[in-house]
């Protein structure tokens, strides 16, 4: 019997129990802005009582009505927290080494919210010695790691293939709960613009001088064509534990980084066996901090990769040459913060986070939004799973459950006919807390999606493919204007930093 691969089991993060959905902040302020009306009218004062209602209406409309996923009154604060750190040169960024001031090549120079960001350098571990990266955010109080994955996708893969890599995905999200540790597992993918370095070295070391110049001539056609219409897939996952969580942990282990290292290395071991296992991952590679800082460097300017893939194979031949990217250096040389986009060196990126569909998501229905529409663009997104704690999703289950009931009795009470959108919403709630009950790891998923193209090209262009993408994969795009310096932070650059964080936002 072939297996459904569409996910609709999921409700919303909060469930209003007065009537129309209203949540209890906004059915208060509803309530004192009509106390007033109600006040004149009992005076029988018509021409303030109208006045008081217009007053309300507006009070109402700011308070309830979301543009484009924020209430007017969210809009108004955003906007003023933007434009005041422009006016305070917060959203300006310029790197220590542009001002001749990196002292320390080692120490971590990031804009935005990577600003709290800190690499150590694990035990050696494996057959290789190799010292994994353990990335401490001081803001957000966490401690992550991440691996590049290799994968054959889905493309391919029929219904039970399919069906086997969804269960792994549960699967993993149970297991990361269930150590009590993982706060949340980040999948990052981006399709980087074939510069075809890797290529150029192999011809380089198996051309003949003597070969006929008519196939030399039918390769390079070869080449430069497929490189223009080609592109590169790169996958990390990034686990996150909290620091409240781990020190615990870390004391039995020894204290300091080397207790959370091995505590890390634990969990890394467990999530690594699943990847391998369920999701079919062919190979998981811990990234040691100059491989991570490689990764955070093609992430700011896609266009360095391929003088890193240069340095590394002139490296490897023996050469005497640098090919490690210094922390102090993996950032942007510089970064501004527009309210419709972000600029990061020669490179502008805009970012939208999607909308789950009421008929659910089909597995694999994010890929139109990873193919690019022009040579030179780039594009990625990130699925984070924050999990929740046992005991804090079991109080949130339950909360919204008998917030589910108790609308359902207002509205029975005041005759009110239940839409087919609420009854669904109610079904969900309690569907969700059957299976928390029984032992499945509560996590609410979200996604952001980032277009990175260079400056000589208009980005608000792409900005409009990349919505067109996200709807003709079956979801609503919805822009993160004024931050969009987080959004891309979280969705190209693999350091674990997601927007379910308030330190991260």
């Amino acid at each position: 019997m072939a297996v459904s691969q569409v996910y609709s089991e999921y409700s919303r993060a909060r469930i209003g129990w007065f009537p129309f959905g209203l949540t209890g902040w906004q059915a208060t302020v509803l309530a004192v802005c009509a106390l007033p009306v109600l006040w004149a009218l009992s005076r029988q004062a018509w021409a303030s009582a109208a006045v008081l209602l217009l007053i309300a209406g507006a009070v109402a409309v700011v308070t309830v009505v979301p543009v484009r996923g924020r209430s007017a009154l969210d809009w108004l604060l955003a906007s003023t927290a933007f434009a005041v750190g422009g006016l305070a040169g917060w959203t300006r960024f310029r790197s220590q080494a542009s001002r001749g001031q990196a002292d320390d090549l080692g120490g971590v120079d990031l804009p935005g919210s990577l600003t709290g960001i800190e690499i150590h350098e694990g035990p050696p571990v494996g057959l290789n010695a190799a010292r994994v990266a353990l990335i401490q955010n001081h803001v957000a109080r966490t401690w992550a790691a991440t691996a590049a994955i290799v994968h054959p996708g889905i493309g391919m893969r029929g219904v039970d293939d399919r069906a086997r890599m969804a269960k792994g995905l549960t699967d993993l999200i149970d297991q990361a709960g269930r150590t009590e540790l993982i706060d949340e597992v980040v999948l990052l993918v981006r399709t980087v613009p074939e510069d075809s370095a890797e290529r150029d070295e192999w011809i380089r070391r198996h051309r003949r001088p003597d070969g006929p110049a008519q196939v030399r001539a039918i390769n390079d056609d070869l080449q430069r064509v497929l490189t223009q219409a080609s592109v590169r897939t790169e996958a990390f996952v990034t686990i996150v534990v909290p620091e409240t969580r781990i020190g615990k942990a870390a004391r039995e282990a020894g204290r300091g980084v080397e207790g959370r290292a091995q505590v890390m290395y634990g969990l890394m071991a467990e999530v690594e066996a699943q990847l391998k296992g369920g999701l079919g991952a062919v190979a998981v590679t811990w990234l040691t901090s100059p491989e991570l800082a490689v990764a955070c460097r093609t992430g700011f300017a896609p266009g360095d990769r391929a003088g890193i893939v240069d340095a590394l194979l002139a490296a490897g031949n023996g050469e005497d040459i640098t090919a490690d990217v210094p922390w102090a250096m993996a950032g942007p040389s510089g970064a501004d913060v527009v309210a419709r986009h972000y600029s990061h060196d020669a490179w502008n990126s805009i970012s939208a986070t999607i909308k789950l569909p009421v008929k659910g998501a089909v597995l694999g229905a994010l890929a139109p939004v990873l193919t690019p529409t022009e040579p030179g663009e780039r594009r990625s997104f990130l699925v984070a799973f924050p999990i929740l704690s046992q005991a804090k999703a079991a109080r949130q289950t339950a909360s919204r459950e008998w917030a589910a009931d108790m609308g359902q009795g207002l509205r029975e009470r005041a005759r009110m006919r239940s839409t087919t959108k609420v009854r669904d919403a109610a079904a969900q709630v309690r569907a969700l807390e059957a299976k928390q009950a029984r032992g499945s790891a509560v996590t609410r998923p979200c996604a952001v999606c980032t277009v990175t193209v260079p400056k000589t090209v208009r980005v608000a262009e792409y900005g409009r493919r990349l919505d067109a993408a996200i709807r003709r994969a079956g979801f609503a795009p919805l822009r993160l204007d004024v931050s969009h310096d987080v959004a891309f932070a979280a969705s190209v650059v693999p350091l674990g930093v997601s927007l379910t964080r308030t330190g991260d936002a």
